[in-house]
């Protein structure tokens, strides 16, 4: 698996250069019909990696957000509130704002780091082909960089500021991501579980950094975030097989359609018995078991539809019920 990482990824920077050397030529032809062997040169001499020229400023920001996945970071960071809101003892704003930023910051650098080695991967879908590395908008040392300083960065501010509990689970969260999910992903359907583990270790986070420690209500808590992410992935990753199929990943939806909807109906019935834990462990009073019932119904329907007929359009009505 490294050896064929390898040389997809030389293939991959390969063709960038090339494309970028043929840029350079064609630049150079037309400026030499008219003359202009100088400003030939100097085009000639542009890198084939660099930002964009419409990345100026504002551009450039939206390129390292894309890399970061700020859309997907801002959720992350919720769940993560949702931990210490719930967490028993007195909220502090420094240390919860402190927890939001070392947890964007770690989730920045895992997203950073997995497009960073997923680049020669996600050119070939087009649901990821216009991500930063993929479309060339930024050097891939200037990612690594990126990812790393991030990384260090939200370790360090959580286990300085926040506690060691916390510090660790955002260093592990790093690791399972951008290293065991995403090496997974070409190797075994598996990768979906490890995924929801991620998933599941913001609300830990928000946790520990309130309490210090993990109690019965923090398990239950990332027990629904690591079962609600099968309903709402597998109906995703389904839709989305074909690419998957195309640049090489071993995605449950691909390799396993009638399981991935199994699996789906599976933890979508799993979320009645979770929810029920809340009131149990006194986290929430009882009419929670009410609210999240609604929710759980509609998304076990949807969920029921998706395993009856995954073709239908109701398969990606799971989504909504986040």
């Amino acid at each position: 698996m490294i050896r064929q990482f390898a040389l997809g990824t030389a293939r991959f920077w390969a063709r960038g250069a090339r494309a970028g050397a043929a840029q350079r030529r064609a630049s150079a032809t037309q400026a030499g019909g008219r003359g202009g062997g100088l400003v030939s040169e100097r085009r000639g001499e542009q890198a084939a990696w660099r930002i964009q020229s419409a990345a100026g400023g504002a551009g450039l920001g939206r390129v390292y957000g894309d890399l970061a996945k700020d859309k997907l970071t801002g959720f992350v960071v919720l769940t993560a509130m949702a931990g210490y809101a719930v967490a028993p003892g007195a909220a502090q704003v420094g240390t919860l704002l402190w927890t939001a930023c070392g947890t964007a910051l770690c989730s920045a650098s895992a997203n950073s780091l997995n497009q960073w080695v997923e680049a020669p991967y996600d050119a070939q879908m087009s649901r990821t082909r216009n991500r930063p590395l993929a479309r060339h908008a930024i050097a891939p040392v200037h990612a690594l960089a990126f990812g790393a300083a991030a990384g260090t960065a939200g370790t360090a501010a959580l286990w300085l500021l926040v506690n060691p509990l916390a510090a660790g689970l955002g260093a592990a969260n790093i690791a399972l991501y951008a290293g065991a999910y995403t090496a997974a992903k070409r190797m075994w359907i598996g990768n979906t579980w490890i995924g929801a583990v991620v998933g599941a270790i913001p609300p830990l986070m928000g946790w520990a950094a309130a309490a210090g420690s993990l109690g019965p209500g923090a398990w239950a808590l990332a027990g629904v975030m690591f079962a609600w992410q099968f309903p709402h992935f597998n109906s995703l990753s389904y839709t989305l097989r074909a690419d998957y199929s195309k640049a090489g990943y071993r995605m449950m939806s691909v390799t396993h359609p009638r399981l991935n909807a199994r699996v789906s109906l599976r933890y979508a019935l799993l979320m009645f018995p979770l929810c029920a834990l809340f009131p149990a462990l006194g986290i929430t009073d009882a009419w929670f078991l009410a609210d999240s019932a609604l929710i759980n119904s509609y998304m076990a329907y949807c969920a029921y539809a998706f395993w009856r007929r995954p073709d239908a359009k109701p398969a990606s009505c799971t989504s909504p019920s986040c």
